[in-house]
Protein backbone atom coordinates (compact mmCIF):
# COMPACT_ATOMS: atom_id res chain seq x y z
CA UNK A 1 0.00 0.00 0.00
CA UNK A 2 1.57 3.26 -0.98
CA UNK A 3 2.13 5.63 1.98
CA UNK A 4 -0.16 8.49 0.69
CA UNK A 5 -3.19 6.20 0.20
CA UNK A 6 -5.64 3.83 1.98
CA UNK A 7 -8.11 1.61 0.89
CA UNK A 8 -11.51 1.65 2.44
CA UNK A 9 -15.01 0.85 1.21
CA UNK A 10 -16.91 3.01 -0.68
CA UNK A 11 -20.70 2.79 1.06
CA UNK A 12 -22.45 0.11 3.36
CA UNK A 13 -22.21 -3.51 1.39
CA UNK A 14 -25.84 -4.44 1.71
CA UNK A 15 -26.35 -7.96 2.82
CA UNK A 16 -24.87 -11.03 1.38
CA UNK A 17 -26.28 -14.69 2.53
CA UNK A 18 -24.22 -17.70 2.84
CA UNK A 19 -25.35 -21.01 3.90
CA UNK A 20 -23.88 -24.00 4.84
CA UNK A 21 -25.49 -27.30 6.43
CA UNK A 22 -28.86 -25.17 7.46
CA UNK A 23 -26.92 -22.60 9.52
CA UNK A 24 -27.68 -19.07 7.74
CA UNK A 25 -24.45 -16.22 7.68
CA UNK A 26 -25.96 -13.14 7.27
CA UNK A 27 -22.48 -10.56 6.54
CA UNK A 28 -22.44 -6.57 6.52
CA UNK A 29 -19.62 -4.35 5.88
CA UNK A 30 -19.50 -0.42 6.47
CA UNK A 31 -17.36 2.40 6.22
CA UNK A 32 -16.65 3.48 9.52
CA UNK A 33 -14.08 6.06 11.24
CA UNK A 34 -14.70 5.95 14.75
CA UNK A 35 -15.59 3.32 17.60
CA UNK A 36 -18.53 5.15 18.42
CA UNK A 37 -19.69 4.97 15.45
CA UNK A 38 -19.25 0.75 15.10
CA UNK A 39 -21.09 0.59 18.47
CA UNK A 40 -23.89 2.15 17.21
CA UNK A 41 -23.87 0.11 13.90
CA UNK A 42 -23.58 -3.40 16.18
CA UNK A 43 -26.53 -1.87 18.01
CA UNK A 44 -28.29 -2.05 14.69
CA UNK A 45 -28.04 -5.18 13.37
CA UNK A 46 -28.49 -6.94 16.87
CA UNK A 47 -31.90 -5.07 16.58
CA UNK A 48 -32.48 -6.19 13.19
CA UNK A 49 -31.38 -9.85 13.50
CA UNK A 50 -32.63 -10.08 17.22
CA UNK A 51 -33.26 -14.43 16.70
CA UNK A 52 -29.62 -14.90 15.54
CA UNK A 53 -27.39 -16.70 17.83
CA UNK A 54 -24.55 -14.92 17.02
CA UNK A 55 -22.99 -11.53 15.73
CA UNK A 56 -19.37 -11.25 14.99
CA UNK A 57 -17.15 -8.90 13.64
CA UNK A 58 -14.00 -7.32 12.87
CA UNK A 59 -12.88 -3.60 12.36
CA UNK A 60 -9.50 -2.19 11.20
CA UNK A 61 -9.48 1.84 12.02
CA UNK A 62 -6.87 4.36 10.89
CA UNK A 63 -3.96 3.89 9.09
CA UNK A 64 -0.62 4.24 10.58
CA UNK A 65 -0.91 2.68 12.71
CA UNK A 66 -4.08 0.90 11.86
CA UNK A 67 -5.85 -0.17 15.12
CA UNK A 68 -7.98 -3.59 14.95
CA UNK A 69 -10.44 -6.10 17.04
CA UNK A 70 -11.90 -9.08 16.23
CA UNK A 71 -14.73 -10.59 18.43
CA UNK A 72 -16.32 -14.23 18.05
CA UNK A 73 -19.27 -13.48 20.27
CA UNK A 74 -19.49 -16.61 21.77
CA UNK A 75 -18.08 -18.57 18.91
CA UNK A 76 -15.47 -21.20 20.02
CA UNK A 77 -12.29 -18.77 20.62
CA UNK A 78 -10.85 -17.57 16.85
CA UNK A 79 -13.28 -19.68 14.64
CA UNK A 80 -15.32 -16.18 13.42
CA UNK A 81 -13.58 -12.99 14.67
CA UNK A 82 -10.22 -14.37 13.28
CA UNK A 83 -11.09 -15.05 9.97
CA UNK A 84 -13.57 -11.98 8.92
CA UNK A 85 -10.73 -9.77 10.22
CA UNK A 86 -8.32 -12.00 8.15
CA UNK A 87 -10.22 -11.30 4.88
CA UNK A 88 -10.29 -7.28 5.92
CA UNK A 89 -6.27 -7.61 6.04
CA UNK A 90 -6.38 -9.48 2.90
CA UNK A 91 -8.13 -6.86 1.42
CA UNK A 92 -6.48 -4.31 2.93
CA UNK A 93 -9.32 -2.48 3.62
CA UNK A 94 -8.92 -0.09 6.78
CA UNK A 95 -11.53 2.42 8.51
CA UNK A 96 -13.84 -0.56 8.06
CA UNK A 97 -16.30 -2.58 9.72
CA UNK A 98 -17.75 -6.16 8.85
CA UNK A 99 -20.54 -8.05 10.63
CA UNK A 100 -21.76 -11.89 10.00
CA UNK A 101 -24.26 -13.02 11.96
CA UNK A 102 -25.19 -16.40 12.45
CA UNK A 103 -28.57 -18.42 12.46
CA UNK A 104 -27.50 -21.59 14.09
CA UNK A 105 -29.25 -24.42 12.07
CA UNK A 106 -28.63 -27.38 13.88
CA UNK A 107 -25.79 -29.02 12.86
CA UNK A 108 -22.48 -27.99 14.26
CA UNK A 109 -19.65 -27.48 11.90
CA UNK A 110 -16.77 -28.19 13.78
CA UNK A 111 -13.78 -25.81 14.74
CA UNK A 112 -12.25 -25.96 10.75
CA UNK A 113 -16.09 -25.82 9.55
CA UNK A 114 -16.88 -22.49 11.55
CA UNK A 115 -13.41 -20.57 10.54
CA UNK A 116 -13.91 -21.73 6.69
CA UNK A 117 -18.06 -20.72 6.95
CA UNK A 118 -17.11 -17.39 8.59
CA UNK A 119 -13.85 -16.61 6.24
CA UNK A 120 -16.52 -17.40 3.36
CA UNK A 121 -19.24 -15.37 4.63
CA UNK A 122 -16.61 -12.01 4.76
CA UNK A 123 -15.04 -12.60 1.57
CA UNK A 124 -18.15 -12.80 -0.08
CA UNK A 125 -18.57 -9.56 1.71
CA UNK A 126 -16.40 -7.78 0.20
CA UNK A 127 -16.72 -8.88 -2.99
CA UNK A 128 -19.39 -7.67 -3.13
CA UNK A 129 -18.48 -4.10 -1.45
CA UNK A 130 -17.08 -1.22 -3.57
CA UNK A 131 -13.15 -0.64 -2.67
CA UNK A 132 -11.48 2.56 -3.30
CA UNK A 133 -8.46 4.34 -2.45
CA UNK A 134 -8.07 7.54 -0.53
CA UNK A 135 -5.32 9.73 -0.22
CA UNK A 136 -4.37 10.08 3.24
CA UNK A 137 -4.10 14.23 4.35
CA UNK A 138 -2.87 16.24 7.01
CA UNK A 139 -4.37 20.13 7.06
CA UNK A 140 -1.91 23.20 6.78
CA UNK A 141 -3.57 26.34 8.09
CA UNK A 142 -1.95 29.74 7.18
CA UNK A 143 -3.19 32.71 8.49
CA UNK A 144 -2.65 36.43 6.54
CA UNK A 145 -4.07 39.40 5.84
CA UNK A 146 -5.94 40.76 3.36
CA UNK A 147 -3.04 42.58 1.43
CA UNK A 148 -1.42 39.26 0.95
CA UNK A 149 -4.49 37.69 -0.80
CA UNK A 150 -3.81 37.61 -4.16
CA UNK A 151 0.01 36.59 -3.89
CA UNK A 152 -1.46 33.50 -1.33
CA UNK A 153 -3.86 32.59 -3.98
CA UNK A 154 -1.23 32.72 -6.76
CA UNK A 155 0.85 30.19 -4.95
CA UNK A 156 -2.21 27.72 -3.88
CA UNK A 157 -2.88 27.82 -8.06
CA UNK A 158 0.47 27.45 -8.85
CA UNK A 159 1.48 24.20 -6.64
CA UNK A 160 -2.19 22.94 -7.53
CA UNK A 161 -2.85 23.37 -3.43
CA UNK A 162 -6.47 21.68 -2.50
CA UNK A 163 -8.28 24.15 -0.23
CA UNK A 164 -10.55 21.96 2.48
CA UNK A 165 -12.26 25.38 3.58
CA UNK A 166 -11.72 29.16 4.06
CA UNK A 167 -12.71 31.87 6.57
CA UNK A 168 -12.29 35.67 5.38
CA UNK A 169 -13.79 37.55 8.40
CA UNK A 170 -11.58 39.59 10.60
CA UNK A 171 -8.85 38.05 8.95
CA UNK A 172 -7.95 35.52 6.45
CA UNK A 173 -7.43 31.64 7.30
CA UNK A 174 -7.20 28.92 4.80
CA UNK A 175 -7.26 24.98 5.55
CA UNK A 176 -4.85 22.91 2.84
CA UNK A 177 -5.30 19.58 2.51
CA UNK A 178 -2.24 18.30 1.90
CA UNK A 179 -0.62 14.91 1.01
CA UNK A 180 1.06 13.86 3.98
CA UNK A 181 4.57 13.07 2.07
CA UNK A 182 4.43 16.56 0.86
CA UNK A 183 3.19 18.43 4.42
CA UNK A 184 7.11 19.58 4.83
CA UNK A 185 7.22 20.92 1.14
CA UNK A 186 3.74 22.76 1.15
CA UNK A 187 4.25 24.26 4.57
CA UNK A 188 7.78 25.70 3.70
CA UNK A 189 6.46 26.66 0.31
CA UNK A 190 3.31 28.34 2.35
CA UNK A 191 6.18 30.06 4.95
CA UNK A 192 8.03 31.94 2.51
CA UNK A 193 5.19 34.13 1.58
CA UNK A 194 6.41 37.29 4.48
CA UNK A 195 3.52 37.96 6.98
CA UNK A 196 1.88 34.32 6.05
CA UNK A 197 1.91 32.09 9.72
CA UNK A 198 1.49 28.14 8.90
CA UNK A 199 -0.06 25.60 11.49
CA UNK A 200 0.09 22.12 10.93
CA UNK A 201 -2.27 19.99 11.14
CA UNK A 202 -4.89 22.59 13.07
CA UNK A 203 -9.27 22.91 12.33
Amino acid sequence: MESDHYKTIAAPSGESLYKIKNSKFFSYAFPVTTEEEIKEILHKIKKEHYQARHWCYAWRLGTSPIRYRANDDGEPSNTAGQPILGQLQSYEVTNTLLIVVRYFGGVKLGVGGLISAYRTAAHECLENSSIITKLITETIQISFEYPLMNEVMRKVKQHKLHIGKQDFNNSCKIWIESPISEIEKNSALLNSIFGVSVLVNKE
